[in-house]
């Protein structure tokens, strides 16, 4: 059974142009990559949990602001690893100065007996679309063409 996240591919217009916020994450093996190390805030979730409840959970602690909007699915898509991603999104207003991720401890540099700790999110931005395609993941580009053609053509995936 592959394992499965639920995440939010939260989105807002900025004067009149749709932008949508990405995660990067944190840690040395990111450190220095970019494109196509961004991702939607997003974490792996058990049979006892609901997608939508995980995905909120996971976008609170990736970014450290609990997001009450409304949500609507996205649909799921299936990465390289064949883990398998259920995402919402959910129109949300404002900055990127709120973020606070939670950390997670890591053995670096490797082999070392040295234990280190680092944000699961060093940073988030909000990117036009064209911008996202260049910095997403690209297992999780479908969610960037649902959420275009949502807000384009106003139907839902």
């Amino acid at each position: 059974m592959p394992k499965r996240s639920a995440g939010i591919l939260a989105y807002k217009f900025d004067l009149g142009l749709p932008r949508v916020l990405l995660v990067h994450p944190g840690g040395p093996f990111w450190s220095n990559r970019d494109c196509g190390a961004w991702s939607i805030p997003k974490g792996e979730y058990g049979a006892d949990e609901a997608a939508e409840d995980a995905a909120r959970r996971e976008f609170e602690e990736e970014t450290g602001r609990a997001l009450t909007e409304p949500l609507f699915c996205l649909g799921e898509v299936r990465q390289k690893s064949g883990k398998i991603i259920v995402a919402y999104a959910a129109a949300v207003d404002s900055t990127t100065s709120w973020l606070q991720s939670n950390a997670f401890d890591l053995e670096w540099p490797p082999r070392s007996g040295c234990i280190q700790q680092f944000p699961e999110v060093d940073r988030a931005d909000w990117f036009t679309f064209a911008e996202a395609r260049g910095r997403i993941n690209i297992g999780q580009l479908p969610l960037l063409d649902r959420l275009e053609k949502m807000l384009t053509t106003g139907v839902r995936p």
